[in-house]
């Protein structure tokens, strides 16, 4: 079983990701941790991230080992730069087996990204668009970074969550967007639990039907 979720920053999607697939006992992959890893990688050489060669060499580098630092990746800037990156159509090129060899490994695997149901795993057995208003999803992100001891202000947060969005929407490859036939879900009034008991009632529907 592949259940793919796609939807912008802080909207929850990782969140939901997580509890299906402790739910349904499928391994989790949050994609954007690959982009965030090969942000770091760049990082970590003294390279820059608008060169295309160093960036390639770090997509192709990549293994598991280097998602193992979670506190790292999802550190101050790692959004951004990952953003940077992921814009570039040979990284993402480099990634795509990566992600697709992830999915089909038995007993299957929830996805969550930009592009999942849209380009990595279009046959998904389950698709989610999870969303929520921008000021919201700054909200989110405001609180986890502040709770982190970050230093940042929400007007902050929320240009850099509209930044991403505009890149991530607008880039010429694996665009952010809904597929077709996924289900939308919007977390703008929901918590957690009520968005994950949404997500269940949507997966059963679209599995019964196949």
């Amino acid at each position: 079983m592949i259940i793919a979720i796609d939807g912008p920053a802080a909207s929850g999607k990782g969140t939901i990701a997580r509890k299906l697939a402790a739910h349904y006992g499928l391994r989790h992959l949050d994609t954007g941790m690959l982009y965030r890893a090969v942000a770091a990688r760049l990082i970590a050489a003294g390279a820059s991230l608008d060169d295309p060669a160093a960036r390639l060499e770090a997509a192709r580098g990549l293994a598991m080992e280097n998602l193992a630092d979670e506190a790292q990746l999802r550190g101050p800037g790692m959004g951004e730069a990952a953003s940077i990156v992921a814009a570039d159509p040979a990284v993402r090129a480099a990634m795509l087996d990566f992600q697709r060899n992830f999915a089909r490994t038995p007993p299957g695997a929830v996805l969550d990204g930009r592009d999942i149901a849209t380009v990595v795993c279009p046959d998904a057995d389950a698709k989610l668009f999870v969303t929520a208003a921008a000021e919201t999803r700054a909200r989110r992100r405001f609180k986890e970074i502040i709770a982190a001891g970050g230093d940042v202000s929400y007007e902050q947060v929320l240009a850099d969550i509209r930044r991403r969005d505009a890149r991530d929407t607008a880039r010429a490859v694996a665009p952010l967007r809904k597929a077709d036939d996924a289900h939308l879900l919007d977390t703008t009034d929901l918590d957690i639990e009520a968005a994950f008991r949404a997500a269940v009632d949507l997966i059963g529907g679209s599995t019964a039907a196949k």
